[in-house]
């Protein structure tokens, strides 16, 4: 069963500083610098940075050049952030209770493909999940209960080299950015309310934990980690390590992440319509298991995520399609190990009928049983199959019937059987779309015991009575009635259950009387009730001579 642990949830930026080498580019305090070439000109690189070389007086202010159109080689100028052309972002997926804050407006519910400008609140509510697009490639996965701002959205110049600056308010986010191009001077930065990320080609994780600690680890590229307290030192953190930082702020040295686990042996296709259910393998060192499912390979459509205290996971259902499963393991730190990725398919509607019988083992009769089960809203035929030893990879039956849920069986073998049923609806086109099997029910075909031929009844006197006697087997059981005469089995004088193959008549008046009998096997499988057959009761009270003593009117006396 899952264990939701939401400090383990939030797996991304708080308090801490990362930072990969950049070309001469992104700077703390909100602007690039430019080494100036023999012939740079104010304009020219107005032009180049900012898109237009008319906005030349701007640098001219911000660096205080007294002549532009003499700079001073090899000199540094700084050209501001917020003269560069606006850049541009869109949802790219949405997934449950999430909202987009418009500067000035109230949050609203966003919409796939919504542009985003800067200034805008993107929240992400719990089990909620929504993705942004930079114009980039960039993609800012912001997790469940998260909220994050997009306070920059510029670009470089006319070639467009994005100039992103986000501002994580709470929860966490999972950024992934794609690989720097030739020459390029990307910025992508996160920041929190103690520390920034600056990222290129890379993607990571990072959490707060609940005592404070920061945890990062880094699955694609490498980061340089430093935290904000003063002296504090760097340390490099390569693909496939992560660290910790102290909640003093001391850096602490890369450790190997916990490998990705072996998901080969997880079923291909789901197919409850209530949970998804995975045993995951185990990892050594793991005390916890992140579970993500999303619609991309990318983890950009994450519809469910949780977090379990051990690798048995179970989360709530999605819809019938092709799902991508990503799995981390999480070590005694909380550091987030190599992901490891599944693809599987949920298909589980139609929903399969409940067996209704036989059940738990039953016995059908060899050439008289039915296999019944239950009717499916929306179900136009259902597919029922019976298997023997070889399993249902080769059935000995395989029938689709519409109308009822049910199947004769024909005549058998005795044995032992299993048996399963599909509910088919029709799709739109009119093809057919089969749910899945329900769970095989074991059952037996016996043959139905032999009546007991009345020629078979042996009957003897036994005192003032008669006792009966017929052949019969161990575990068999025997109904017996009683009957003035044929019509009168509706309501039988007599009418018993008996465990051995004999029965001596109770004090009936004297006369002549019909008897019957029905075998039940072990197996609960009873025969057709026997011929009927006469037998006569002597009278209760008789003369020494052993005749029959009878009253005025002619009657036999029975014993007081």
């Amino acid at each position: 069963m899952t264990t939701f642990r939401p400090a383990l949830r939030r797996l991304l930026p708080w308090a801490l500083l990362l930072a990969v080498a950049a070309p001469a580019a992104a700077q703390p305090g909100g602007a690039i610098e430019h080494a100036v070439q023999a012939g740079d000109t104010l304009q020219a690189l107005a032009a180049h940075y900012l898109g237009d070389g008319r906005l030349w007086p701007g640098l001219q202010q911000e660096n205080r050049v007294a002549d532009p159109r003499r700079l001073q080689p090899g000199s540094v100028l700084r050209i501001p952030l917020h003269l560069l052309p606006p850049g541009s972002a869109e949802v790219a997926f949405v997934h449950g209770d999430a909202h987009v804050q418009l500067p000035g407006g109230p949050p609203r519910a966003p919409q796939p493909g919504q542009a985003l400008a800067e200034g805008a609140r993107v929240q992400a509510g719990a089990d909620s999940f929504i993705t942004v697009r930079l114009a980039d490639g960039t993609l800012v996965r912001v997790q469940a209960d998260s909220q994050v701002q997009i306070e920059q959205l510029r670009r470089r110049g006319r070639a467009g080299d994005a100039q992103s600056v986000l501002q994580l308010e709470r929860g966490s986010v999972e950024p992934s950015v794609p690989p720097q191009p030739p020459q390029g001077q990307r910025r992508f930065e996160i920041r929190t309310p103690t520390a920034s990320t600056a990222v290129r080609g890379t993607r990571f994780v990072v959490a707060l934990a609940p005592d404070g600690r920061t945890l990062a680890a880094v699955t694609e590229g490498s980061l340089d980690v430093a935290a904000h307290r003063a002296g504090a030192g760097a340390r490099r953190l390569e693909q496939g390590h992560g660290l910790v930082v102290s909640a003093a702020g001391a850096v602490g040295a890369p450790t190997p992440l916990l490998p990705a686990p072996d998901l080969a042996e997880l079923p291909a296709t789901l197919e409850d319509a209530d949970f998804l259910t995975l045993a995951l393998p185990p990892v050594p060192g793991a005390v916890a298991y992140q579970v993500q499912v999303a619609r991309d390979a990318q983890s950009a459509a994450v519809v469910r995520s949780a977090t379990a205290a051990g690798p048995q996971v179970r989360l709530p259902a999605v819809a019938d399609g092709e799902y991508y499963l990503t799995v981390r393991a999480i070590d005694a730190a909380g550091l987030p190990g190599q992901q490891a990725q599944h693809t599987i398919r949920v298909k589980a509607h139609p929903v399969a009928p409940l067996a209704q019988a036989p059940l738990d083992g039953a016995t059908l009769a060899r050439a008289q049983g039915t296999l019944r089960c239950t009717a499916v809203q929306g179900a136009t035929r259902y597919r029922i199959q019976v298997a023997g030893g070889a399993g249902f990879a080769a059935p000995l039956l395989d029938e689709t019937r519409a109308g009822e849920c049910a199947l004769p069986l024909p005549a058998l073998p005795a044995g032992s059987y299993r048996w399963r049923a599909a509910s088919v609806r029709a799709l739109a086109s009119g093809a057919p779309d089969q749910g899945p099997f329900s769970p095989a029910q074991p059952f037996a075909v016996a043959e139905l015991p032999a009546a007991v031929g009345a020629q078979h009844i042996t009957a003897r006197d036994s005192g003032p009575s008669v006792r009966l006697s017929w052949p019969g087997t161990p575990g068999q059981r025997f109904r017996l009635q009683v009957a003035s005469d044929a019509r009168g089995f509706d309501q039988p004088l007599v009418d018993e259950e008996l465990a051995e193959p004999a029965w001596t008549a109770p004090a009936l008046a004297a006369g002549s009387y019909l008897v019957r009998i029905r075998t039940r096997d072990a197996s609960g499988l009873e025969s057709a009730f026997s011929t009927p057959r006469q037998i006569v009761l002597p009278p209760a009270v008789q003369s020494g001579g052993g005749l029959p003593v009878h009253s005025a009117d002619g009657r036999p006396l029975s014993a007081p």
